[in-house]
């Protein structure tokens, strides 16, 4: 008997996570063989942004999640992997677009860094003007 997963694939800043849910688990979210608290650290906040799908949901404890992770810092990662479990949560059940949608769990956000410009040290940042 093989199991049936349900795939998503988010994406926040440079960070794309492929995220697997496996029904009938016991809640365990691991993040590149790693547990999440391991992945994430203490940030609370970060700790609710990454269940915060499922918890909407009501789906803590129904699903093991197995996500792959790269690119891009810790925050746009947790934002890539929010994105891509609601993603699969939809393949789950259509029924849950409304209430992830309404959330603004569907939304890829666009907010990616601003390039560097030539004779500037950073994007909008100048370099450091003397008069004399």
């Amino acid at each position: 008997m093989s199991v049936q997963y349900y795939w998503g694939t988010g994406r926040r800043k440079t960070a794309v996570a492929r995220v697997r849910l496996r029904p009938q688990g016991e809640g365990q979210v691991m993040i590149n063989g790693r547990q999440w608290k391991d992945y994430v650290g203490g940030s609370p906040r970060l700790h609710a942004d990454l269940h915060a799908p499922l918890r909407l949901l009501n789906l803590q404890h129904k699903y093991d999640v197995m996500i792959n992770v790269n690119g891009g810092g810790i925050h746009g990662q947790v934002g890539a992997m929010r994105h891509g479990i609601a993603r699969a949560l939809l393949e789950v059940d259509p029924s849950f677009r409304h209430s992830l949608k309404s959330a603004g769990y569907l939304t890829r956000d666009p907010r990616v860094k601003e390039r560097k410009k030539y004779g500037r040290k950073k994007a909008r940042k100048r370099f450091q003007f003397s008069k004399r």
